[in-house]
């Protein structure tokens, strides 16, 4: 019989040929790491592969496991052990629930440690899941700690705006308060701290990339663009969106009657992802930050820390993930301003914006990727590979001389710095184009008022203007 049948289908679990007493390490922080996290089950009399063996003593190893879990683990966490007999042979099952006093220690060999699932495996805390298993133990979370900082020396402009533009209410003082910004002695709470139009949690921010190619060393200029932007949260959604809006092409196709769009990326997609990551990041992790890549086949946005129950989500349906909030307060001004909707269904929006694209084709649908430290949404450019259609071929074509036109230009303007005395023909000789070529070109960068020349002809010199 499968293990599942056992204890049931979307239940973590670990197996255990038998009972070691000698070592209940090997075993506890299992104990620990379930109370830790989501619960789970641990199954005696079980081999490495799934074979059932069953125990020699069941009913004597029972008792020894329930006084080993009262004497090592701390404090004691809730469980339950029960019998299942297969083929006469006598499984035990611990079944532990997840834990409120959280976090759970092993103690023994001199040791004190707190474990946590993470996959399907049970792993030694680290130092950021310690503190964030204190807060739970705590009933409180990150974002809803005082800060140092007082109310009196920080502005919310950003946050008056959106709250306006949303609901058509002017931001009350007292707000701040009633929304878990503030206390009621006139200090921020991180929270308030974070949406504060100069916020001084540093680490908060995002760093932006355009790279040139499908990775980071992918051409002769590793990044054709890139920003980094800091401040409140709101104001890193707004400039967030702005970079990957410059760095995205939208390309239509002719129909009867109209055209149809067709972008490279889903703004309704993005938009979620990017409010999902600064919302949910783990800001326990000091010194780590937002970051949005583009690739030329894909947009990538990565937040500190992984899911919030330790699995790794590419090994679940997005859709059915149900939602858990790492930053409750946060995520709940983001729904009072429009941004996100408390009921978590982020994951959905993402996969079917996308899917709502007439350019859309299963290979690429949006696809996310976690471990214990990184949580990454992957958004594939839907005009990536080739499209033969000749009205979608006509507007990459004129998109092509465009960049073409500039890089020409730019080449110019960097002769004519270089060498303001430059003449035309040495121009044409140094690009391997055309003298009426050339000609052109200086006549459209006088137009557009980024050149001019003063003196003569013969002897006079190019001025770039370095606006």
């Amino acid at each position: 019989m499968e293990i599942k049948n056992i204890i049931g289908e979307t239940t973590e679990y670990d197996k255990k040929l038998k009972l070691e007493v000698k070592k209940p390490k090997s075993w506890c922080k299992s104990i620990s790491a379930f109370a830790n996290t989501l619960g789970g089950f641990l199954i005696f009399g079980i081999s490495d592969d799934n074979q059932i063996v069953g125990l020699e003593t069941p009913d004597k190893d029972a008792e020894l496991i329930s006084e080993i879990i009262k004497t090592r683990l701390n404090p004691i966490p809730e469980f339950k052990i029960s019998f299942h007999t297969e083929d006469g042979n006598v499984l035990l099952i611990v079944q532990v629930f997840k834990g409120e006093e959280t976090p759970y220690y092993y103690s023994g060999d001199g040791l004190l440690e707190a474990y946590v699932r993470i996959g399907n495996e049970s792993a030694k805390a680290s130092p950021i899941e310690l503190k964030r298993l204190v807060l739970r133990g705590r009933n409180t979370t990150f974002d809803s700690q005082n800060s140092m900082y007082k109310v009196e020396d920080y502005a919310f402009s950003k946050l008056r705006e959106r709250y306006k533009k949303w609901t058509g209410n002017s931001f009350d003082e007292k707000d701040l308060v009633s929304f878990g910004l503030a206390t009621e002695d006139g200090y921020l709470t991180n929270a308030g701290a974070l949406i504060a139009d100069e916020s001084p949690i540093r680490y908060s921010r995002i760093f932006c990339t355009r790279w040139n190619g499908l990775n980071k060393s992918g051409g002769t200029f590793d990044a054709l663009d890139d920003a980094e932007y800091e401040g409140s949260v709101i104001s890193l959604i707004d400039n967030g969106e702005a970079f990957i809006k410059r760095n995205a092409k939208m390309m239509w196709k002719k129909t009867a009657n109209s055209r149809e769009e067709m972008p490279e990326y889903v703004e309704r997609s993005y938009h979620e992802a990017l409010v999902n990551a600064i919302a949910h990041r783990d800001y326990l992790i000091n010194g780590s930050e937002v970051h949005i890549d583009i690739y030329d086949d894909r947009l990538e946005i990565y937040s500190p820390g992984g899911m919030p129950d330790g699995s790794n989500i590419q090994e679940r349906d997005p859709v059915t993930v149900p939602s858990t909030r790492r930053n409750p307060v946060l995520a709940d001004v983001f729904n009072r301003l429009g941004y996100m909707e408390r009921k978590g269904s982020g994951f959905a929006k993402i996969l079917d914006n996308y899917a709502f694209q007439v350019n859309y084709t299963d290979e690429k649908k949006p696809y996310f990727r976690s471990d214990r430290y990184q949580f990454t949404v992957i958004m594939p450019n839907l005009n990536y590979g080739g499209i033969q259609d000749d009205t979608v071929n006509d507007t990459v074509n004129d998109t092509v001389n465009d960049i073409v036109n500039d890089i020409v230009k730019n080449e110019i303007m960097n002769l004519m710095k270089n060498n303001p005395r430059i003449t035309i023909t040495d121009i044409a000789k140094a690009l391997n184009i055309s003298r009426p070529t050339v000609t052109r070109k200086i006549k459209e960068l006088k137009i557009d008022n980024y050149i001019y020349r003063i003196g003569s002809d013969k002897k006079g010199s190019w001025i770039v203007n370095e606006r």
